[in-house]
């Protein structure tokens, strides 16, 4: 169900911090006419932090509504409590998304033993099919192929989007799981290696910025043709740069804003981009055939 260019959406806000609904219509019908093949809603990229309970639900039934099954919608539902977890996971599978992607608890940072507790409650609850995100730069918690592993026994855990940027990490987990569990890359810059390694796509934060792109280069890696896919990479080598110039998702958002695509908007803490990287994200888009 889950594979090839996925891209984690921006929630797009306006300058006083509001969700800018026309502005996410206009997100998503981006996404399907360019050929994305999935859209995840509400996940770190989409400030899933600092959304209230009201504005996650409207969020999450906007996107699964206006992409009635054409593509895949994963809504984000992660927590460091269990409960909430849960009650989000519910929610989602009410609202018709496909498929949750549950971060790693954070903060508190539990054993692999509470690890698996927390996801088998969580597949315990429910039908929908859930995706683990590992993320140890967010979370302080590093979920381990093993641990994995153990995990991919439930029918109910189909994926996992691994943001370890090691390709050896990706060679282990689908050693260990093989066909019970689907690897997804979380690391934008290693995607590609991630998927000779055999991964089968990229839940990607510069796809919102090209996703015809990030199409045609996971279709390519599916299909064996690495030198074309090589040669997409190349050419976003920069972009990847780009993106990391300050915390994610404070590039990408500016990026979007300078494409005429949403406002200005991002919720404290996080800050527009700084001044100083304006020039470098102004020849970045030139260069990319995109201002």
């Amino acid at each position: 169900m889950f594979h090839g260019s996925i891209v984690a959406l921006v929630t797009p806000m306006d300058e006083q911090g509001r969700i800018d609904y026309a502005a996410l219509q206009r997100l998503v019908d981006f996404h399907l006419e360019s050929g994305s093949h999935g859209i995840l809603v509400a996940g770190s990229t989409g400030e899933s932090a600092t959304l209230t309970g009201d504005e996650y639900k409207r969020l999450v039934k906007h996107v699964v509504a206006q992409v009635d099954s054409r593509i895949h919608v994963l809504a984000g539902t992660g927590s460091a409590d269990t409960r909430v977890a849960i009650t989000r996971t519910r929610f989602a599978a009410e609202s018709g998304a496909d498929g949750v992607l549950v971060v790693t608890p954070y903060y508190n940072r539990p054993m692999p033993s509470g690890l698996l507790a927390h996801y088998n409650a969580l597949a315990d609850t429910t039908d929908i099919p859930i995706v683990l995100y590992n993320v140890p730069s967010r979370t302080a918690t590093d979920m381990l192929p093993e641990t994995v592993a153990e995990l991919a026994q439930r029918d109910e855990i189909v994926a996992i989007k691994e943001s370890v940027a090691d390709v050896d990490r990706i060679r282990l987990l689908t050693k260990l799981c093989g066909d019970s569990l689907v690897v997804l890359s979380g690391d934008d810059p290693g995607c590609l290696e991630a998927m000779r390694a055999g991964a089968k796509g990229v839940v990607s934060v510069a796809a919102n910025v090209v996703p015809g792109l990030f199409r045609d280069m996971c279709e390519n890696a599916a299909d064996g043709n690495w030198q074309a896919a090589v040669e997409i990479d190349e050419k976003l080598r920069h972009l990847y740069e780009l993106l990391a110039l300050e915390t994610n998702p404070i590039p990408v958002k500016w990026v979007l804003y300078k494409m005429a695509l949403t406002g200005i908007g991002i919720r404290l803490p996080l800050l527009p981009l700084d001044e100083r990287y304006h020039p470098m994200i102004s020849l970045g888009l030139k260069n990319l055939g995109l201002a």
